[in-house]
Parts: structure tokens; C-alpha cells; sequence
């Protein structure tokens, strides 16, 4: 099916992040999106004020539109098999696509800038989109998370550059035909879908960096580079920290900001350039976002002042309320390493102050997977909340529960609380820092948490 062929698409779970950009685009494209997802958000009520029709709750098979010739439905692997409208679909004279073939079918035909890894693919790919638009690039984007420059997950650019976000989960990553490639990190995950660590290497990272066009421009973090550096016919480069033929050098903290020196491959230094991002794991991701924009053309003035203009992310280290005494801080970690990133964060950021944390684990195969690692993130916090694991796209597994997590903690201060429970507990908080984590559906219970703050304050 062409896309210019395409005059309506039905999405069957509209409201994931990025289920919602390639509903943006095809709206923008005057193309007529309807859908359905479980529960209304602000993300939702947002597609309905583009014109989008969304209907939630159960499945409701009469609200699919009728087959026709211009019809394409699109699906995301969270809908259960057996969701009747995915089954009405399946069984019938439709054309279904996941959203991952979708977005390589939408970027085949353009020059594709994609940004993997099993960490920091949203942060990444919305500086290198906020970047390549400060120099004059024009790219058009496809987001993790909500852009706050943007305001949105979607960016329509007016060049044949399109920036995606290259997924690992369910091999989605290798749809794409990138000419840049960018690899962040390869730390074990969805063994559900590869099994052990050794598959997913092979069988979806390398397999990626394979699939980039041949003169194209792979983008390897240092550390990995070595299981990356016999993919042939592609221009080689590495990024990190100190290292790297792109590398931050002499960095330090001035003034709130990281700031530090962009060294490139032929020798050239970038001074003093700026981020107010938290962590120094985003001054690597700051690295591979410069790397890029460079490797595409952008001037050394251009990436200095992106990068000091970036506003960042929500759902990312996103500060949601600060009274000055208590700061809540909402974010997508839901795996070891992104857990210990935002404690880490936390920690350089509010020195003194006592750091608490809410953790929803996410889907109960990785809980089983990493549940000692989880433990171990976890205890690095003065206090920590563990809540009902998210199930997504799972059914329950035999003796998984977030207790899993929660028996192997070392720390005397822990509590195991279910939703409503945590809730009270936050709105009782008044100092210290609470950092609120999970990529489910906890920012539901953060919007109630923060709202009841601002209130409280606003009240006196």
C-alpha cells in the first residue's frame, strides 16, 4: 500500500507515545485518523483537539471503520492478541500494519536519522531533532516523549531528513533503512522477545548497524564499539565520554549546567558548549546529538546554541513541582541502569537533600529478569516505594509480583504499597525529593500527587 494511497487509518492503541506520532502525521498529512485506546490522558485529549476521533474503555468492533480501499489500520504489539477489535481486523478484508512497519514504510524514501539503544532513545533523538532544526536542517521527527521546544512527538520538517527513535522491543528497529545510526547502548533487555543477551546483540543490534545504508554513518558508543567494528561499507565513528573520535572533555558544573568541551574526529575543539540536562549520562547523550547534527552538515554555532536552548523532555528527570522545600520529579526509568541515571541525578543535583523514589515495575517478564538488579537501584535511595507492577501487554506470571523486587532490597527503609496507598503517602511529603519512576501507567497518580501539592500551596 503506497502512502499516497492512504486516505484514513484506524489505530488500535492511539495513545502510546508513539502510536500518537505517526497519528500526527498522517493527520497533518490531511489524512482522516480515527482510534481507540484503554484510557483517556492528556496526550489523548490533545489528538482530539487535532481532530482525531478516540473512543476508550472496552473493545467496540462497530467503531472500526469499514474496509475500503484507502484504509490502512495500525496496531502496537502492547494490544493483547485476543482484543476483539485486533481480532475483527485479523480475520477480516483489512490492510494491518504494526506501527514499526508503518514508520519504515513512512521513512524509506527520505534520509533516516536513527537513534538506538536500550537507554536514552527519546532524550537522544529529541536534541538531535532540536539541533538539526537550529541548523537550518528542517528535519521532520518522530518522538519518544513530548518535545517541550515542540510541544508535541510529531515535528513535519521541510527537508527529506526524518529523525526516529529505532526500537529494540519486538526486532521493530530493523524496519529501517537509516543513512545515520546512532547506537546508545545495548544493555539486557526484552529478553522475552531474544531469549538471553548474546541473541539480542546479534540478532537485533548488529542486525540494525547492518541495515544502515552502504556510505552511510554509523555512531557507536565507545564502550561498545568493539562488537560493532566489522560492519562493512558504512563510515565508522564512536562517541562517550573522555573518549571517543566525538568525546566530552574537561567537564564540570557551573552555575546549574554542565559545560564542556566537544572534541572531534579531525582534531577540532568545540569550547565550552552547554546543557542544563541532569546527569552526566546526557552530556554523553548531548555528544551523540552534536556527533550527528555535525555529520549532517551543522555549524559549531548551531549545536552551541541548541543545545543551551533545549528545554528537554517530559517524562525525562521532568521536574513537576518544586515549592522550594519539596521537589517532585517525574521519570520513564524501568530499567536498572535508567534507574540508577535518575538517582544519580538526583543526587548531584539536590546535594543534601533526602532522596525518595515510587517505582512501578514495567511488565512482569523484565521484573523477573532484573529483579536483583532492581533491588540494588532501589537501594540507593533514602526511602523507597514499591508499587503493583504494570503489566502492559502481559497476563500474570506465577509468583511475580512486585514483592520480587521488594524481598531482595537491602535497605531497612522500604515499604510495599498498592497505588492508593503511595498516594496518600506523597501528598503527605513536604521536604526532600521525590522522584516518581516507571514507564507505565504511574503518571496517572503523578498528575493527582502534583495537583494536590499545587493546591495545597496555592492554599497556604
Amino acid at each position: 500500500m503506497a502512502l499516497q494511497d492512504i486516505t484514513e487509518v484506524y489505530f488500535i492503541g492511539i495513545g502510546g507515545i508513539g502510536m500518537s506520532a505517526v497519528a500526527r502525521y498522517f493527520n497533518e498529512n490531511d489524512v482522516r485518523v480515527t482510534g481507540y485506546d484503554k484510557t483517556a490522558t492528556t496526550l489523548t485529549s490533545a489528538l482530539e483537539e487535532e481532530g482525531m476521533a478516540i473512543h476508550f474503555g472496552e473493545a467496540n468492533v462497530g467503531l472500526v471503520p469499514q474496509p475500503h480501499p484507502g484504509l490502512l489500520v495500525v496496531f502496537t504489539p502492547a494490544i493483547p492478541n485476543d482484543f476483539a477489535e485486533l481480532e475483527l481486523v485479523r480475520n477480516g478484508d483489512y490492510i494491518l500494519l504494526k506501527r514499526s512497519e508503518i514508520l519504515g514504510i513512512i521513512s524509506r524514501g527520505m534520509e533516516c536519522v536513527a537513534i538506538a539503544g536500550t537507554h536514552g532513545k527519546t532524550t537522544t533523538t529529541t536534541i538531535t531533532t532540536h539541533l538539526m532544526s537550529e541548523a537550518g536542517l528542517e528535519p521532520n521527527a518522530f518522538l519518544g516523549g513530548i518535545s517541550r521546544n515542540f510541544n508535541t512527538n510529531f515535528i513535519g520538517g521541510d527537508s527529506d531528513y526524518v529523525v526516529v527513535e529505532a526500537d529494540e522491543y519486538d526486532r521493530s528497529f530493523l524496519q529501517l533503512d537509516p543513512s545515520v545510526a546512532v547506537i546508545l547502548s545495548a544493555d539486557p533487555d526484552h529478553l522475552d522477545i531474544y531469549g538471553d543477551h548474546a541473541t539480542m546483540m546479534e540478532d537485533g543490534f548488529r542486525a540494525f548497524a547492518r541495515r544502515v545504508r552502504s556510505g552511510g554513518q554509523l555512531l557507536v558508543r565507545h564502550e561498545i564499539a568493539d562488537q560493532f567494528a566489522d560492519i562493512d561499507q558504512v563510515l565508522f565513528s564512536t562517541f562517550g565520554i573522555g573518549t571517543g573520535d566525538f568525546s566530552a572533555q574537561n567537564i564540570h558544573v557551573k552555575n546549574g549546567a554542565f559545560h564542556f568541551d566537544l572534541h572531534e574526529p579531525d582534531g577540532h575543539i568545540v569550547p565550552e558548549l552547554r546543557t542544563e540536562l541532569p546527569g552526566r549520562h546526557n552530556v554523553e547523550n548531548a555528544v551523540a546529538a552534536c556527533a550527528v547534527t555535525r555529520l549532517c552538515g551543522g555549524a559549531e554555532a548551531d549545536i552551541r546554541r541548541g543545545l543551551k536552548s533545549f528545554r528537554g523532555i517530559g517524562r525525562r528527570f521532568d521536574k513537576v513541582y518544586d515549592d522550594g522545600e519539596l521537589i517532585i520529579i517525574d521519570d520513564y526509568a524501568h530499567h536498572p541502569t535508567e534507574l540508577n541515571a535518575a538517582i544519580d541525578a538526583a543526587r548531584e543535583l539536590f546535594p543534601g537533600k533526602k532522596i525518595s523514589g515510587v517505582f512501578q515495575p514495567h511488565l512482569f517478564s523484565r521484573t523477573q529478569d532484573f529483579a536483583p538488579g532492581f533491588a540494588e537501584s532501589l537501594d540507593q535511595l533514602d526511602e523507597a516505594i514499591l508499587i503493583p507492577i504494570y503489566p502492559a501487554r502481559e497476563l500474570p506470571m506465577p509468583g511475580v509480583t512486585s514483592r520480587l523486587i521488594f524481598d531482595r532490597m537491602k535497605s531497612d527503609n522500604k515499604r510495599l504499597l498498592t497505588d492508593r496507598k503511595m498516594v496518600t503517602w506523597a501528598k503527605e511529603l513536604r521536604s526532600g525529593v521525590l522522584l516518581l519512576l516507571g514507564a507505565g501507567d504511574i503518571q496517572v497518580l503523578i498528575g493527582e500527587i502534583t495537583e494536590y501539592h499545587k493546591n495545597r500551596n496555592k492554599n497556604g
